[in-house]
């Protein structure tokens, strides 16, 4: 029986009755699922979003949402093994399915560990830098980040029906934001059982995510200027919605993630024999193939030295005339069908259009030709072009056949290729092939303006390469121009997309109490107790120390240089170290002032203060000479709870001072301070 593909909408599953519409198997065209979202409630499903998701996600902490996350990604890594066997329906090998549903998992697990790693246990985000508004220090500046109070509407492509919904999810979540999610209808059956396990966990609280199985009907009518909307697909469609009149009235954010033109460029120096050349046409082939060549960021023009052009087809026509194709069930099979007919049909149509500007070197896209045996299935070999004029040519640099097609372009030097790369008017990722130092520096700061990303390949890294098309959670993922102009994952960077940013004004005292975080000329009582001695959560924001003073000696400074080995001539040589327009002359060691510094404020006793981990934002901001005196200023900064229960993080604001007061050192020191034992 064929499966009806229900919506998930005001947390609870509903199937649709009337216009439902065919999903066809890509191996063999049998149908497989059936759906609509006729009958949905859009406006009633962006007010749950609103008042139901919004709020149960923004009580929590960036840490609370960040273990929700990490929960979710352990629950569907134990259950993953049934959107296998669904997705090969799709046309995608396991091989392609590692990179859709295991990536998509990794990035979930990625973005749960930055979330404890990079952000407050807050329901805000401080940015850092205060800005000095006044002359006497009373009217300060900072930056928050706050949660959107609205909803992410997010438009997935057909291609990645896991990693595109997750790697979306995931930032969202973590800022605060509830989702409702539209996959492509193509392989929307797959993104549906994706969502059934994610509402069985549990995991997410009630109005977090809401799913659409079909058309997005009146859905964006009813979006303001706390909404986001991220899509990934094709230009047409990305231009349909931001010219939407909700979205452009309303201001509503707009992400959009698009369809490019990506280069893979082969250095003059990589030449046949080189690692370099093997590892481009193995990337080559691997682009072209994986998910039949179905991604957005797969290589469609390769270009190449002339000198090398004729090696280079020689070697990827051996590749690709000896590709396994097949049934993406099978394990012999190295490349499946694309994900349906129609989609085979445009391809077929963009080949035409590039072989008006280029000559097919391998591959027949003709009807029939492809694969023998394969009645209804989408199938079709891999096809290779060659460019003969690519500077008097236009289609090759705009004309994307999204499946497994790239065309190959000679180029004459550097900057031609250079030149060449950037006809397709902004891609989301190009690579660079090449053990040259020279080459790399031309061609990376070359391309840099009109990609999002670039990868160059040498022998030295290609044993841990990702690869040319797998986009990172780490790094951004986007592209100017033709790519869609905006940016998705990119770590923290991703998050900060569902977050209001907003300057605060006032009062160091006002600020440091509403961002709890001590600043520079707020309130700072000294408390009776060293604050050593005081456990995580008698500790209080603001409270210091003031040491008393030291006087460094013209032996310190010779001991130090003599026990750390440092004689460094500024600080063991007087004539020459007045030389240097920096100091008056011999001058102690920055570390010697650091650890001096420790000196004066550490309470050497055992007590609740467990360990200091590092520092941060360290600078040395004027010369210590002998016979100067030092004291320290030690501030608490700001507190962070600890994903373990026995301690927690703290940050102190450590100011070194000279004995005219003025300020010879600045930085953060970081601690772990015990928390009290509960019933102790």
């Amino acid at each position: 029986m064929t499966a009806i593909l229900q919506s998930y909408a005001e947390d609870r599953w509903t199937a649709p009755t009337e216009g439902l519409a065919d999903i066809a198997s890509a191996i063999d065209g049998r149908v497989v699922a059936r759906l609509s979202s006729r009958g949905l409630d859009f406006a009633a499903m962006v007010r749950h979003a609103r008042e139901v998701g919004g709020p149960a996600l923004r009580r929590m902490t960036f840490h609370q949402r960040a273990d929700l996350l990490k929960a979710l990604a352990l629950y569907l890594s134990e259950r993953k093994e049934p959107l296998y066997a669904l997705a090969a329906d799709t046309g995608a090998t396991r091989r392609d399915n590692l990179i859709d549903i295991d990536g998509g998992l990794g990035t979930i697990f990625a973005y749960a560990s930055r979330g404890r790693r990079e952000l407050p246990s807050e329901r805000f985000l401080l940015e850092d830098g205060v800005e000095r508004l006044s002359k006497g220090g009373s009217f300060v500046g900072v930056h928050v980040l706050t949660p959107l109070t609205g909803v992410a509407v997010h438009i997935n492509a057909f291609n990645f029906p896991c990693w595109g919904l997750l790697e979306k999810l995931a930032p969202a979540i973590l800022a605060g934001v509830p989702v409702i999610t539209k996959p492509a209808s193509a392989t929307a059956y797959v993104a549906e059982a994706l969502v059934k396990l994610i509402t069985e966990s549990g995991i997410l609280p009630a109005g977090a995510l809401q799913f659409v199985a079909g058309g997005t009907g009146d859905l964006l009518d009813h979006l303001t200027g706390q909404d986001l909307v991220a899509f990934t697909g094709s230009i047409e469609t990305s231009e349909r919605l931001r010219n939407h009149p909700a979205i452009s009235r309303n201001a509503v954010r707009f992400v959009a993630e698009r369809d490019s033109l990506n280069a893979a460029v082969l250095g003059p120096d990589a030449t046949p024999g080189s690692p370099e050349f093997d590892l481009f046409v193995k990337e080559v082939v691997r682009e072209m193939t994986a998910k039949a060549g179905q991604k957005c960021t797969a290589i469609r023009r390769v270009l190449v030295p002339r000198a090398l052009e004729a090696d280079v087809i020689a070697a990827l026509s051996q590749k690709l005339s000896g590709l396994a194709i097949g049934d993406p069930r099978q394990e012999a099979t190295r490349m499946g069908p694309l994900v349906s007919l129609a989609q085979r049909d445009d391809v077929r149509a963009r080949i035409a259009e590039l072989a008006t500007e280029a000559e097919v070197v391998v591959g027949d896209p003709a009807p029939g030709k492809e694969i023998d045996g394969a009645p209804g299935g989408a199938f079709l070999a891999p096809v290779l072009l060659r460019c003969a004029d690519p500077a008097k040519a236009r289609k090759v640099h705009v004309v994307e056949a999204f499946g497994p097609v790239a065309t190959v372009i000679a180029y004459d030097n550097l900057d031609q290729a250079v030149e060449l790369v950037r006809r397709g008017e902004g891609s989301l990722v190009a690579s660079v092939f090449t053990h040259d130092d020279a080459v790399a520096d031309a061609l990376v700061f070359g391309l840099a303006p009109f990609h999002g990303r670039i990868l160059v390949v040498d022998r030295d890294c290609a044993g841990e390469s990702t690869g040319h098309g797998s986009p990172l959670p780490g790094l951004v993922h986007g592209g100017p121009g033709r790519a869609g102009g905006g940016e998705e994952l990119g770590g923290i960077r991703g998050v900060h997309h569902y977050l209001q940013r907003t300057a605060l004004q006032g009062s160091p005292a006002r600020l440091s109490a509403l961002t709890r975080t001590w600043l520079q000329g707020a309130p700072a009582p000294v408390p009776t107790t060293h604050p050593f001695r005081r456990n995580y959560e008698e500790l209080t924001i603001g409270e210091t120390v003031e040491t008393a003073a030291r006087t460094i000696t013209l032996a310190d400074i010779e001991h130090f240089a003599d026990f750390t080995g440092d004689a460094f001539y500024a600080h063991m040589d007087e004539e020459a170290a007045k030389a240097n327009p920096f100091f008056p002359g011999r001058v102690a060691h920055g570390y010697l002032i650091l650890s001096f510094a420790a000196g004066l404020f550490v309470d050497p006793a055992p007590g609740p203060l467990l360990a200091n981990y590092g520092l941060d934002n360290l600078r040395f901001l004027k010369p210590v000479s002998p016979g100067d005196s030092i004291r320290v200023r030690l501030t608490v900064k700001r507190k962070t709870a600890a994903r373990m229960p026995e301690y927690g993080e703290v940050r102190w604001d450590v100011e070194v001072f000279n004995q005219a007061d003025e300020t010879v050192a600045r930085y953060d020191l970081l601690t772990m301070s015990a928390r009290p034992v509960a019933g102790v």
